[in-house]
């Protein structure tokens, strides 16, 4: 049996410690599927990482300062601060009901503007970045993010009228009338949001990570932009030794989005149905695939758990089964290959499967 996880990139340590950045939630809407996807994905990644004996530190972020969340707030006469925290409270419900561990670290972005500050300042002064009334924006060409910017034009974040390249993502930007906002050497203003997670993830791990996870959406231009931000910063690289972009929850073929309004919500989910159940639904699949979620899948996912438990509590001897359990999630977090051991073999083996896969 491998010693050590295999994933995008380099494999993890097998000695010491891992550093996990967690790409979190912005707290303006309840948690649905897609989202608990990533979560439970990122939290049996450190599941197997401790049954080998290596330490997890989780950093797990919360972009509270967002325009759109400010929107939602608006929307609802509340104070962004105000609007997040109770978004927050029904996220960390459902996590807690879904058996995902809480996080070591939780740094809320607005807890963190002068940390951006201070990473824009670096940044225009080691020439990667440039200034532009009041915006300060990364430029791209420099960091090899030339480019970045999806085929179709399509992106998180529209690109700054400001910017000498529409790939130079913005790092601080002038507030608009009515905004949050907070001082800087360019006038009052806010952070970009891959600034935020650059300078969070700095600021609470260091210079680099062990393990990058978000939604497979995240990867452009999310992820790399934070990632060249991190490493034009301190030139440490790779920002990211491994990378889990957990694949794309949908429906009918369309992502799963409030915009699309094809919500499968947790808690809806939770109201019928056994958490481990729900986490299983998840599970049972590569993680890096993207799924369609039908009406019976939670029903089979609960028949296929009953099953597990039954195997448990067969009376063998299986020890080499259950070295196998392990030995398919340290392979790419093969699930799938670890649930077909476990069900076959039952006894130590299942007992494994479910207590790693955070199923007991």
């Amino acid at each position: 049996m491998t010693s050590r996880l295999a994933l995008a990139g380099e494999p993890l340590p097998t000695v010491g410690r891992a550093r996990a950045y967690v790409c979190g939630i912005t707290p303006y809407d309840t948690t649905h599927l897609g989202h608990a996807a990533t979560f439970v994905w990122a939290d049996v990644a450190a599941r197997v990482l401790r049954r080998i004996g290596v330490g997890v530190e989780v950093c797990r972020n919360v972009t509270d300062v967002d325009d759109v969340l400010d929107a939602a707030a608006e929307r609802a006469g509340s104070r962004f601060d105000s609007f997040a925290a109770v978004g927050q409270f029904r996220f960390d419900r459902d996590m807690a009901a879904l058996g995902v561990r809480p996080p070591a670290h939780e740094p809320r972005a607005h807890n963190h503007v002068d940390d951006v500050v201070r990473l824009a300042a670096g940044l225009l002064e080691r020439g990667v970045a440039y200034e532009r009334d009041g915006e300060v924006l990364l430029r791209a060409s420099a960091v090899g993010l030339s480019g970045s910017l999806p085929d179709d034009g399509s992106s998180q974040v529209p690109p700054s009228a400001r910017a000498e390249d529409p790939a130079d993502p913005t790092v601080w930007r002038p507030a608009l009338p009515g905004e949050a906002a907070w001082p800087s050497p360019w006038g009052d203003g806010r952070p970009g949001w891959h600034a935020e997670c650059a300078a969070m993830a700095l600021s609470v791990l260091g210079p680099a990570v062990d393990l990058h996870v978000g939604g497979a959406d995240l990867r452009h231009p999310h992820h790399a932009t934070m990632g060249a931000m991190a490493e034009a910063m301190t030139g440490v690289r790779p920002f990211a030794r491994a990378r889990l972009h957990v694949g794309t929850v949908q429906v009918d073929g369309a992502k799963m989005a409030k915009s699309a309004g094809n919500l499968v919500l947790v808690s809806d989910l939770l109201e019928t149905w056994p958490a481990a159940a729900v986490r299983l639904l998840v599970l049972d699949r590569p993680w890096a695939q993207a799924w369609d979620v039908r009406p019976d899948d939670v029903a089979g996912a609960a028949d296929r758990l009953e099953r597990l438990y039954s195997a448990a509590g067969r009376h063998v001897d299986g020890a080499a089964a259950a070295d196998a359990v392990v030995g398919a999630l340290l392979d790419d977090l093969d699930v799938p290959a670890a649930l077909a051991v476990a069900e076959t073999e039952g006894g130590e083996a299942a007992r494994v499967a479910l207590s790693v896969l955070g199923l007991a």
